[in-house]
């Protein structure tokens, strides 16, 4: 009896420890190969790159505070890194995908990332970030669902649909590069695709026929929570659906108040839901239309995306005219005032069960203030070059965050001025101070002629205000400070201004940019630092042990496995057996998948005795 009784205590520990184990965050596994295929969305044989032979990629969908890990191969011909727009990559900017945190993955090599979606809820995608390839594809959605605790601000949709939108050239991303080198536009594109497909033949002149175009199934009386992301190169887009409502509910991560639209602009970058409700007779199917802005209309008429809404009882194709855009060709304000709109929804909760607007940024003093000015391109050192505030970045050899961890000197330049220069534009490597729990107000003054988005990894900036014209520091005066929109990726239009406030909490080094692919080609970017004077795990997660070296440090490079016991994550799950392995060698797979195999049968029978031990009392 006492040898029942001391069995069963140790056993009873033991069952503790592993439900205390498996009781932490989950883990979600994906594996992304990605090479070049053939497609013709427009008609036109080009070279695409896909994920796992799909073009465009597959959504990665998981919840707050999941641990997300993609394994991914290169398998085109020259290097990649993936970037995860919008996602947060709390106290982690060496899962980002950027040049400046990341030495990129060469042809032929793969690369895990794994990062927690800490507290972060919405809608969100992924991208390839170097050498133009996003114009190319390589891109999909990521959405992030709230735990099942975390109630949602409106009603459990009946259904999710997701909708990548975006300008689109029919050369490949190679020839658009050398283009660009060459110091020249990219000019018109050539279509605009809806989930990588071309428009549907509303007319007969402007649409070739016989190319594939996306339809959407739906149910009437049903409401559907549609997904659109732009992920184009360079052209804001004018969403619409024939005769629906678009009831806006999230963008990026925030929840909004909720308000009607007939249509939305959304700006390159920007990611939005809508409540659609089927509330429309099925006597045809209807249009879903992406078409460009801020552009000569009667030209651009040929790129414009379009996409069908089937309801399962619809009696008819969708037949003539699309409908309207707005009317505003001699309005500036109107798409302003409409972006102006846009607010928080400060009583719902978030990611977390306290409200989202109980973080009352409108008080907080600002630590430092940048104004960072764009202009149209200028020639330096005989090369067309982007500039934002007279400095067009160019990308060291040695990723930053990298360089930091090994003490390599020279790289960088903490000196990116807090104003726009007055002389001459030069390229260089320079890169923002932020001050740790700093507070920071931006200012994005957009000098050119062109509509601009600006994107920044590891946060969720404030909008607080935007006006045509020159900002100033009377400009704080038309501040929202209650309830603008927390986001990622704000527009900020031609001769105005945006200004954003950033809570400086996230540890890293974060790239700032703009979203346009050809300006952030050509050097239209830069890096804010953002460095805890005490070192420690808590504020940010160690370098991982698959990190890959370059620059100064490629000597460093192992072309093995860190550790066999970097692929053990969780043996509960049927995760791939080299899901955590940078590079591997046969043997290498084998012993993993030994291990993880037996550790499933451990761990099973394990919980099958602890199942069983209240049998013995």
């Amino acid at each position: 009896m006492a040898l029942s009784r001391v069995l069963s205590l140790c056993l009873a520990h033991i069952c503790l420890f592993a439900s205390v184990c498996f009781a932490a965050d989950p883990f979600v596994f994906y594996n992304f190969d990605l090479s070049y295929i053939t497609a013709s969305p427009l008609g036109v044989p080009q070279q695409v790159i896909a994920i796992n032979g799909k073009f465009p990629g597959p959504t990665i969908n998981v919840t707050t505070n999941n641990n997300v890990v993609v394994n991914v191969r290169n398998k085109l011909d020259e290097n990649l890194l993936i970037h995860w727009s919008g996602i947060q990559q709390r106290r982690s900017s060496w899962q980002d995908g950027v040049l400046g945190t990341n030495c990129p993955i060469p042809p032929k090599w793969n690369w895990t990332y794994q990062f927690q979606v800490k507290d972060q809820i919405g809608s969100f995608f992924y991208i390839p970030s170097l050498n133009f390839q996003r114009a190319a594809g390589g891109f999909g959605s990521f959405i992030i669902n709230n735990r099942p605790i975390i109630s949602i601000p409106f009603a459990t949709p009946d259904g999710d649909i997701t909708i990548l939108i975006g300008d689109w050239y029919t050369q490949n991303h190679t020839a658009l590069r050398k283009t660009l080198d060459a110091g020249k536009d990219l000019g018109m594109p050539n279509g605009v695709l809806i989930n990588g497909k071309g428009p549907y033949r509303y007319n007969d002149t402007l649409v070739p026929d016989g190319l594939d175009y996306e339809t959407f199934e739906v149910h009437p009386g049903k409401t559907y929570r549609i997904r659109v992301h732009n992920v184009g190169v360079s052209t804001s887009l004018n969403f619409r659906i024939q005769n629906h409502n678009l009831l806006l509910a999230e963008t990026e991560g925030s929840y909004t108040v909720q308000q009607n639209y007939t249509s939305l602009d959304i700006h390159v970058g920007q990611s939005y839901s809508f409540l659609v409700t089927m509330d429309q007779n099925a006597s045809t199917d209807y249009y879903i239309v992406a078409s460009a802005r801020f552009v000569n209309e009667s030209i651009w008429k040929r790129v414009t995306g379009v996409a069908i809404l089937h309801y399962t009882n619809s009696k008819g194709k969708a037949t003539g005219p699309l409908p309207d855009p707005p009317s505003d060709e001699y309005d500036k304000t109107f798409s302003m005032n409409q972006a102006r709109s846009i607010r928080w929804n400060v009583s719902a909760s978030g990611a977390r069960p306290n409200p989202q607007g109980s973080f009352k940024y409108g008080s907080i003093n600002v630590t430092e203030v940048y104004v960072l000015k764009n202009k149209p391109p200028v020639t330096i050192n005989g090369k067309q070059r982007t500039t934002l505030s007279g400095i067009s970045f160019v990308n060291p050899s040695t990723p930053i965050r990298l360089a930091d961890k090994y003490k390599v000197k020279g790289v960088y330049k903490l000196d990116f001025p807090t104003r726009p220069l007055t002389g001459p534009s030069r390229i260089e490597t320079s890169i923002i101070n932020g001050t740790y729990r700093g507070f920071m107000e931006v200012i994005l003054q957009n000098n050119d002629t062109k509509m601009q988005s600006y994107h920044m990894s590891g946060y969720a900036f404030f909008v607080v205000g935007m006006d045509y014209g020159e900002w100033t520091n009377n400009s704080r005066g038309t501040y929202n400070k209650w309830d603008g929109i927390a986001r990622s990726t704000t527009q900020v239009y031609p001769g105005a201004w945006t200004a954003i406030l950033i809570s400086l909490d996230n540890v890293g080094v974060w790239n700032l940019r703009t979203e346009n692919l050809d300006s952030w080609y050509l050097g239209q970017e830069t890096y804010v630092r953002v460095v805890n004077p005490e070192a420690t795990n808590k504020t940010e997660l160690p370098m991982p042990e698959n990190a890959l070296f370059c620059g100064a440090l490629s000597k460093l490079q192992k072309y093995v496995p860190s550790s066999i016991s970097a692929v053990i994550v969780n043996p509960f799950l049927n995760s791939h057996p080299f899901s955590s392995v940078s590079f591997f060698r046969p043997q290498d797979v084998s012993l993993a998948t030994s291990i993880n195999s037996r550790l499933k049968l451990f761990f099973t029978l394990l919980m099958i005795v602890c199942a069983v031990i209240p049998t013995f009392h």
